[in-house]
């Protein structure tokens, strides 16, 4: 009998979570962006810090603050640099970009390696804490910032 490593087993979740998340991504420029489009995703994000209500989730409040600055500064940063929207047949689209395309890559082998390296120290489900609070700082002020970039793209057609 095989027993099945659970941190192995987890980490390709991970990876196949945020390679399908890619693709959707990169395959959504294809599709006009909408405030809905752009705000919901962290809203319904949100919902996972119920987490915290089960004991063995919870991590010091510490290192907490600390996942969401790492992605709401580093890992947020490179996401709003280069996600760039444009005005096409009166809508506003995801302008296409290979750069992105490395850029969520990049994120992702970065992520995966910083998995490996906290899962050492602590358990399976605080490491799963410590990822999706980084996530949700990452997410957050990206999506906030395409909402604002949306608005000005609004704004501009609005006046010409």
């Amino acid at each position: 009998m095989h027993i099945v490593n659970l941190q192995t087993t987890v980490t390709i979740g991970a990876v196949m979570t945020a390679t399908m998340a890619m693709l959707v991504r990169m395959r959504s420029t294809n599709k006009p962006v909408n405030p809905r489009k752009l705000l919901i995703p962290p809203l319904a994000m949100s919902t996972g810090f119920l987490m915290f209500a089960v004991p063995f989730t919870r991590i010091p409040f510490t290192w907490g603050i600390a996942a969401l600055l790492i992605g709401a500064f580093l890992f947020s940063y490179p996401l709003i640099r280069y996600s760039q929207l444009e005005q096409r047949e009166g809508h506003v689209y995801m302008k296409k970009s290979k750069v992105f395309a490395f850029i969520l890559i990049g994120l992702l082998l970065i992520r995966v390696l910083l998995r490996q390296v906290i899962e050492q120290y602590v358990s399976l489900p605080q490491t799963g804490a410590i990822f999706f609070l980084l996530a949700f700082g990452m997410l957050l002020p990206w999506r906030l910032a395409m909402y604002a970039k949306f608005r000005k793209l609004q704004s501009q057609e609005a006046a010409n």
